[in-house]
């Protein structure tokens, strides 16, 4: 017998999975909760910030998370989204007493969306990174990004011309023309 989306999973209130808004044939499959009562629930495909009352849940898919860090002595995750060059990128910062098996699953979800990795050299150890992410469930296309060093100015046209050519090399890696 299928599963109710609403029912009670692990313990999780069955109004914070309603709230959540899970999209068609979405469970939960690791959660926790912070000290401020936002439930974080991952699913295969994102990332649910459930705030204590209802309001605005955050939907973050796994491939529009950079990195996730758990601080130990902090108990704090924080959690930075993919952004664009010169703007704030997003971050959430979450305390967390107990993560039990949220922290392996961000771990792993974020690494499966990564498809390639490469590293292209600027100026001695210097450089950038060329990266592609596809949705982890394999639907959708894949993006592209760059991520910088610091000391690195992507508006230089030298730098960006390396930028171009290590993103062209990288599409041509994975049979996609840019």
């Amino acid at each position: 017998m299928p599963r109710n989306p609403f029912q009670r999973l692990s313990g999780i209130p069955s109004a914070v999975v309603g709230r959540a808004g899970l999209g068609s044939g979405e469970k939960v499959l690791a959660s926790a909760v912070a000290t401020d009562g936002t439930w974080l629930l991952g699913s295969r495909v994102a990332l649910y910030v459930v705030p204590p009352e209802p309001g605005d849940t955050r939907r973050i898919r796994w491939e529009q998370v950079e990195r996730a860090d758990w601080q130990k002595d902090t108990e704090r995750l924080v959690v930075a989204e993919v952004g664009r060059f010169g703007e704030v990128r997003p971050e959430h910062r979450f305390t967390i007493k107990q993560p039990g098996s949220l922290l392996p699953f961000v771990r792993e979800r974020v690494t499966a969306s990564v498809v390639l990795q490469r590293r292209v050299t600027v100026e001695g150890k210097k450089g950038l990174f060329v990266i592609a992410r596809r949705p982890p469930d394999g639907a959708g296309e894949v993006t592209w990004a760059y991520e910088f060093d610091a000391g690195v100015d992507p508006s230089d046209p030298a730098v960006a011309e390396l930028a171009e050519k290590g993103l062209q090399a990288a599409a041509e890696e994975l049979g996609q023309s840019i």
